[in-house]
């Protein structure tokens, strides 16, 4: 799980830094302001939870695990995928359903924090 964590943080830092490029300069003069920012969002939530994946990474390797430690991987992981992907396809293709696939991805960001806090407070001594 540790390798999976840091790989995933490594691909979504990566990917994060190609998408904002992107955004800013090739779709920036297709895409309206409201657009941009929902863009935006979605690299901004990618790279911050891309962090958290690596320092969660480090953590585990450094021996913190547990279940928690594993929910909040998995959480980031699939969160940051839901998230930050639907709000891509929503800007890029202006197809509003996509907005409500979001929050679920969000729901997912929000438990893995949960679940960080618990495995790093259970594994506090």
């Amino acid at each position: 799980m540790v390798r999976l964590t840091l790989i995933a943080a490594a691909a979504y830092g990566g990917l994060a830094v190609c998408l904002g490029a992107f955004g800013a300069h090739a779709l920036s003069s297709r895409l309206s302001l409201e657009m941009q920012a929902v863009w935006h969002t979605a690299e901004q939530y990618q790279f911050y939870h891309a962090l958290a994946l690596l320092a969660l990474g480090l953590l585990m390797r450094s021996g913190l695990t547990g279940t928690a430690m594993t929910t909040a991987a998995w959480c980031f992981i699939a969160g940051t995928m839901i998230f930050s992907g639907s709000l891509y396809v929503l800007a890029g293709s202006g197809i509003r359903i996509l907005g409500a696939v979001t929050p679920i991805g969000g729901v997912l960001l929000i438990v893995g924090w949960i679940a960080l806090l618990i495995g790093v407070w259970r594994g506090a001594h």
